[in-house]
């Protein structure tokens, strides 16, 4: 499943990926740059309002459980060795990362980009210090580790499942096993088995999966004929504020099964691999398994068929579908059943403080805190977006393919819809900025629309953002 070399790899591009900037956003006017700032301050307001009439109404009726409206998170202002760590690595790709992303050879790139999304990540993870922002994040009353050692017969476990996720079941679930499908606490379990148990190893392997995640879209975009946006939208992946859940939360692991499973459907769509089935095939078994990570990334089917319509295509579905029924069909046989599982978990999630949370404050909250992961240079990204939607639409409806900076938008709008149905459908109501990594990862690559001269400032933005949750923060989950 390697892509397809080129003539020669190894110079800068062009290369045959790469169109000429396709930028449906109009011209780079002053009109539109102040657009562009009206739309993140418009995005700060939004934050702003949901963290004071937040605070009102946790301190009056104590009904969101969180401590600092809208982030589950608490008031603390601190350092850590983190810190000038995580200074260094902002400066660094404010300074050298769009002009490094521009001139290096796309597989060099993959590998800064990889790295650099690992040192941010990493440094801002040890702000909190090893053992309260590492070591023991993974490892609380709520967290899948406190339930590994009721694993040693799976079998028997997968069968019981059901039993334990209500409250008021014999020896419930602690909550996030309870409120996920079993593949979730399985890959803990696995990691136990092969000698990396603990909340060290829990978390460095949620980091280096989570971060891979910055790999998979720049290869999705890539295979939708938009290098140059890949390239432009590589620094503001590495430095989004994001990384301050995933350094280290499951969801960031959730959120890279989702990445390369929608890069691997988009290579295999597109032809732009060696073996499109197999691909497919590992597409459609990654899709298997983040249904049975999350019961919430079923939504991952809005971007599934956002790639099979803008690339015209229905030749991936049968590899993409036997993947998945793999999945399904192997855990029904373990005597796990996904659908009776969930509604015993909605019932779960009532009986819990998602009960007492009101929809009418997290309806709206809820994308205060996407704002807090994606930056205000997404904020800003999105509204050239949305913006550029119609005429990759008519081009849609025309039936033909839509490739380059008209495929970008159009997946990024069925990004934002999938975010839509989930705040809408009142089962994710607060700590959305770590539950939706898997959709809100994909939202820098906006910022990569917006003018190339102002690359940097933007960039600043999103850095200050990131180090402001987390040293004036303390976030859990």
């Amino acid at each position: 499943m390697t892509p397809l070399p080129h003539s020669d790899p190894h110079p800068a591009p062009p290369t045959r990926h790469e169109a000429p900037p396709d930028r449906h956003a109009g011209p780079e006017t002053p009109t539109g740059r102040r657009a562009d700032l009206l739309a993140a301050g418009a995005a700060a307001l939004l934050v702003t309002a949901a963290a004071v009439i937040g605070t009102v109404i946790q301190d009056r009726y104590g009904t969101l459980h969180v401590q600092w409206p809208p982030l589950l998170a608490e008031w603390l202002p601190h350092t850590g060795p983190g810190t000038l760590p995580a200074v260094v690595v902002a400066v660094l790709v404010v300074l050298y990362g769009p002009a490094l992303a521009a001139r290096l050879s796309w597989r060099r790139l993959l590998g800064a980009s990889w790295a650099a999304a690992l040192a941010w990540t990493w440094s801002l993870a040890l702000v909190d210090g090893w053992q309260r922002g590492v070591a023991g994040r993974l490892d609380t009353v709520h967290e899948y580790l406190r339930g590994v050692d009721r694993f040693h017969d799976i079998g028997a476990a997968l069968r019981g499942y059901t039993a334990h996720i209500l409250l008021d079941s014999p020896d419930n679930w602690p909550t996030h096993i309870a409120g996920h499908p079993p593949a979730a606490v399985l890959t803990f379990v696995g990691l136990d088995r092969i000698g990396l148990g603990g909340g060290a190893w829990a978390a460095a392997f949620c980091i280096v999966t989570g971060t891979s995640a910055v790999v998979a879209v720049l290869v999705t975009l890539r295979a939708l004929d938009a290098e140059r946006t890949a390239r432009a939208a590589a620094p503001f992946l590495v430095l989004t504020p994001a990384a301050v859940w995933v350094g280290a939360s499951a969801d960031a692991y959730f959120a890279a099964v989702g990445a390369w499973a929608l890069a691997l459907l988009t290579l295999s769509a597109t032809r732009t691999v060696r073996a499109p089935h197999a691909a497919a095939l590992a597409a459609g078994l990654l899709l298997g398994w983040i249904v049975y990570l999350s019961y919430g990334l079923t939504l991952m089917v809005v971007p599934v068929a956002a790639i099979l319509l803008l690339t015209r295509t229905a030749r991936p579905l049968p590899f993409l579908a036997l993947g998945f029924l793999a999945v399904a069909v192997t855990f029904t046989l373990a005597g796990f059943r996904w659908w009776e599982a969930y509604d015993l978990l909605v019932e779960r999630y009532y009986q819990g403080v998602g009960g007492v949370r009101p929809y009418a404050y997290w309806v709206w909250g809820n994308p205060a805190n996407v704002v807090i992961a994606a930056g205000l240079a997404s904020a800003a990204g999105i509204r050239r977006a949305l913006a550029a939607t119609p005429d990759p639409l008519r081009r849609l409806r025309r039936g033909g393919p839509v490739t380059g900076d008209g495929a970008v938008v159009l997946l990024v709008a069925a990004l934002l819809l999938a975010v839509a149905a989930a705040d809408l459908s009142g089962m994710s109501k607060a700590e959305t900025e770590r539950i939706w990594l898997p959709f809100t990862l994909w939202l820098p690559v906006t910022a990569a629309l917006l003018p190339a001269r102002d690359h940097r400032r933007w960039l600043l933005a999103q850095a200050a953002v990131g180090l402001a949750v987390n040293h004036l923060l303390l976030t859990f989950w």
